[in-house]
């Protein structure tokens, strides 16, 4: 991802959990179901088949931590990865870029990304599907759910808790779009805030 982007979610490091757990600019807003959908989306990566995997953007850990096997982070922020070793101790953490993975082809059973393929325009979605699939057999990408209130795709400001504020891409997904666009697949998650979608092998 760009500069700004790299700028942004290291500047976005230490509040970034505040968006899972409803805390913080989070607390007013109105989302019906978001906690037990969390815990769900959670409870439905911990049934996936234990795997080494490679978590392509993983942020604080949040979900990183409820992937089952031998679990590899990666993020291109030093601040994020600091959160996420007190979270996944158990995990292997790498500082890199997810459209970049410094691996080797065949590297691990399984790519995950969270919250990552939704902020990717179309040349870096392309690049992303290059290396999941030279990496790994199996691919589940988790993203936020289109709900009829949203656009499917729009540019975002988003100001932080230092007043610093941000321009980011983002885009909501259908069940059947998200697994369309990978390709196939099985929807694994389909909420009113999340979805996942697994493919192959």
């Amino acid at each position: 991802m760009d500069a700004r982007m790299r700028r942004y979610y290291e500047r976005r490091a230490p509040e970034y959990d505040d968006w899972w757990h409803g805390c913080g600019r989070f607390e007013r807003r109105e989302r019906p179901g978001w906690h037990d959908e969390v815990e769900a989306l959670c409870a439905a990566l911990r049934g996936l088949p234990p795997a080494r995997t490679l978590d392509v953007a993983c942020g604080t850990g949040f979900l990183t931590a409820h992937l089952p096997g031998e679990v590899t982070g990666l993020d291109q922020s030093a601040g994020m990865l600091a959160v996420a070793a007190e979270r996944a101790p158990a995990a292997r953490l790498v500082l890199g870029d997810g459209l970049a993975p410094p691996f080797p082809d065949g590297a691990f059973e399984r790519v995950h990304t969270g919250h990552f393929y939704g902020h990717l325009d179309a040349g870096q979605r392309e690049r992303f599907l290059t290396q999941a699939a030279r990496l790994a057999p199996e691919l589940v990408v988790v993203d936020s759910a289109l709900r009829p209130e949203v656009e499917a795709e729009a540019w975002e400001e988003r100001v932080l808790d230092d007043g610093s504020r941000h321009r980011v891409y983002k885009r909501w997904f259908t069940p059947d779009g998200l697994r369309e666009e990978l390709g196939g697949g099985e929807v694994h998650f389909a909420g009113r805030w999340f979805v996942a979608v697994r493919r192959g092998p």
